[in-house]
């Protein structure tokens, strides 16, 4: 079964990002897209409160989802926006990048540095986003670097593997804490206030966003169903396997993101881009998975 809930999970989150970039294109606005994802989702889960078992014996579980969603909220805002800017297949394997930043903050955070696999690990994703990045002819390499960490989309994208890293460990102690299916419900529920709380603040025209809507619906409900089948198979996974090795083997989806951002947005040098995926996901994996 966990291998199941990997591949799912593999799957459904590149997937979701095609939803996504979608409704990006079609002026929906970020946080937006996520409000009604999670409304949808908490319609479904409102019932299982009743019968569900919340297993607590302190706040410390409430906290921790608090936080897990309040991140999943700003983080998958910031990914839309990434999305809206960005070809998919770029941004897919920037993914890799996730693994660098949980290495870097180890350092600074507890004193763990990195082992000689682990270095090879970064170099290996810093070699695939050299095959990532576009450039001109005759350009050198270090000014596409430059440009590149330099486009809004990438940034956005930085910003969400940040948070998204982040709420990993939350939801890993609210399960330890309840149960996956707790988790799962209080996730989707808890990021309906949390969203409404963004829309306000980003001051998106309602009548505008309606009318999206209700043009796009079909898309807003593949996308709410891909999202709560990514976010269902996670904590399972979180709930079987260490987080370290399980955002190993979700690393795999970044090749995936490549091959479906050509086929649905037509986008270029899928080969090249699928070989730096590929060896950017190598990187990730070894980093991750011997530092677990």
């Amino acid at each position: 079964m966990t291998a199941l809930f990997v591949l799912v999970r593999i799957l459904a989150n590149p997937i979701s990002n095609v939803f996504q970039k979608q409704l990006a294109e079609r002026l929906a606005r970020p946080v937006v897209i996520i409000g009604v994802v999670h409304a949808c989702l908490a319609l479904v889960c409102a019932p299982l409160l009743f019968g569900l078992t919340i297993r607590v014996t302190s706040t410390d579980v409430w906290w921790n989802m608090l936080a897990a969603a309040t991140l999943a909220v700003a983080g998958n805002t910031l990914l839309v926006h990434a999305l809206r800017s960005g070809d998919l297949s770029i941004l897919g394997p920037v993914n890799a990048y996730k693994s660098v930043i949980g290495l870097i903050l180890s350092i600074f955070l507890i004193g763990e540095y990195p082992s000689p696999l682990g270095i090879a690990g970064v170099l290996l994703i810093v070699a695939g986003s050299y095959l990532v990045v576009d450039r001109q002819v005759d350009q050198p390499g270090r000014n596409a670097f430059v440009l590149f960490f330099r486009e809004r989309g990438i940034q956005f994208r930085f910003a969400a593997l940040i948070l998204a890293a982040t709420e990993a460990v939350f939801l890993k102690r609210a399960i330890l804490l309840s149960s996956p299916w707790t988790v799962f419900v209080l996730w989707s529920i808890l990021g309906v206030p949390l969203a409404a709380i963004a829309w306000l603040i980003d001051g998106a025209r309602v009548e505008d966003q309606i009318m999206i809507l209700r043009r796009s619906w079909t898309t807003f409900l593949a996308l709410a169903f891909m999202t709560g089948l990514m976010q269902m198979t996670t904590v399972l996974t979180f709930d079987r396997m260490q987080v370290g090795y399980s955002l190993a083997l979700f690393q795999l989806s970044t090749i995936v993101s490549v091959l479906l951002g050509y086929r649905y947005f037509q986008e270029q040098h899928i080969g090249k881009r699928l070989a730096g995926s590929i060896v950017m996901t190598a990187g990730a994996m070894i980093i991750i998975a011997f530092r677990s």
